[in-house]
C-alpha cells in the first residue's frame, strides 16, 4: 500500500471541534498550516442522524476525518445516563463511520477509552488486552459504546485489507475547553472546578468523593493532537491499531487534589467520603507501540494544570 500522506489542500473533517479533543486538534492542525478544515457544529449536522451524516459527506467529500465527538462525563453522568451514553455514542460514532467507509475517506481517526480495559487488567495495560474481561461497571455504558466503536473500525479495516480506520486509546485527556462540572466533568476537572469555588468561597474544607487512592494517567490535550497529526502524515499500512497514547506513569486522586490545590490555591483541608465510588483502582496505559512511531509528550502535569487552570479562568472572566 501506498503512503496516504496528507497535504495543506486536501479536505479534513473535525466533528467534535467545540469539545476539549475537537479544539485542541483543530489548534494543532491550523498551526500546522493545515487550512482546508471544516469544523461543523452540532447544529449543522446531526450526527445521531445517519441522513444528515450522509448528506454532509455527500457535499463535503472529505478526504480525512477526525471524529472527536461524543457524549462524555464522569461516574456520576455514567451511573444517571446509561442509556445517553450507550445510544448517542454507538449513533454517532456507526454513522460517520459507515460514511466515511462508503465515501472512501483515506483515514477516519476516532478515539477509544481506557475505560474500555477490563477492570482488573495487568498493568500497564496493552492493547490485546482488550475484550478479555468486564469493564469497570461504573463506566460500562460509556465503555461499551466505544468498545463498538473500536470494532466497528477493526472490522472495515480488516474487510477492505487496508487500514483506513486509526483508532487512538488516550487515558484521561484534559486541558483547555474541558467540562469543569462538579456533576458532569472528568475527574481533573472537575476538581479544578470545585477547588476554585473553594478558594472563591473561602471554604475551609472540601469533601471529595472515594478515597482518594485510585491511581491515574493523564495526557495533555495538544499533546493528543500531536498524535493526530503523525498518523495523517505517517504510513500508517503496517500499523496495528488500535494505539494506547498516555505519558507512561500515573497518580493517585489524593496525589493530583493536592497538586490542584496548590495550583488554585486552596489552603484549607481535604476530607474524602469513603461512601462514595471509586471507579477502577488503576488505569495506567503501556504506549509502547505509539512511541516507536516517535510520538512523546511534550507538556508534563504540573505545567498542563497551570495553562488548564489559566485558561479556565479566563473563561471565566469572558464569561
Amino acid at each position: 500500500m501506498a503512503y496516504r500522506l496528507m497535504n495543506n489542500n486536501k479536505t479534513l473533517v473535525l466533528f467534535g471541534s467545540t469539545g476539549l479533543i475537537g479544539s485542541g486538534i483543530s489548534k494543532i492542525l491550523r498551526g500546522a498550516g493545515y487550512a482546508n478544515i471544516f469544523s461543523p457544529s452540532s447544529q449543522e449536522v446531526n450526527l445521531t442522524n445517519y441522513e444528515v451524516v450522509n448528506s454532509y459527506f455527500e457535499k463535503k467529500k472529505p478526504d480525512y476525518v477526525i471524529l472527536a465527538a461524543g457524549v462524555v462525563g464522569g461516574i456520576l453522568e455514567n451511573q444517571n445516563n446509561p442509556a445517553d451514553f450507550i445510544e448517542k455514542n454507538v449513533f454517532i460514532h456507526a454513522n460517520v463511520l459507515r460514511c466515511a467507509k462508503e465515501y472512501d475517506v483515506k483515514k477516519t481517526i476516532l478515539f477509544g477509552s481506557s475505560c474500555m480495559y477490563p477492570r482488573n487488567c495487568p498493568q500497564p495495560m496493552v492493547e490485546d488486552a482488550l475484550l478479555t474481561g468486564k469493564p469497570e461497571v461504573t463506566s460500562l455504558p460509556y465503555a461499551i459504546s466505544k468498545l463498538m466503536a473500536l470494532n466497528i473500525a477493526s472490522a472495515y479495516n480488516h474487510q477492505a485489507g487496508e487500514n483506513r480506520f486509526l483508532t487512538l486509546i488516550p487515558n484521561s485527556v484534559y486541558g483547555p475547553n474541558d467540562n469543569f462540572s462538579a456533576q458532569s466533568g472528568h475527574v481533573l476537572s472537575a476538581l479544578i472546578g470545585k477547588f476554585h469555588d473553594a478558594v472563591n468561597n473561602d471554604l475551609k474544607e472540601l469533601n471529595l468523593w472515594g478515597t482518594g487512592s485510585p491511581k491515574r494517567e493523564f495526557v495533555y490535550v495538544d499533546d493528543v493532537a500531536r498524535a493526530c497529526l503523525l498518523l495523517l502524515n505517517s504510513d500508517v499500512s503496517e500499523i496495528e491499531f488500535p494505539l494506547n497514547l498516555g505519558v507512561g506513569h500515573d497518580l493517585s486522586i489524593a496525589e493530583l487534589a493536592e497538586k490542584i490545590a496548590y495550583c488554585v490555591g486552596y489552603r484549607g483541608k481535604i476530607n474524602w467520603d469513603k461512601s462514595k465510588p471509586d471507579g477502577a483502582m488503576q488505569k495506567l496505559l503501556d504506549s509502547s507501540r505509539i512511541k516507536l512511531l516517535g510520538w512523546k509528550p511534550k507538556v508534563d502535569l504540573n505545567e498542563g494544570l497551570d495553562l488548564t487552570y489559566s485558561w479556565f479562568k479566563k473563561s471565566l472572566e469572558s464569561y
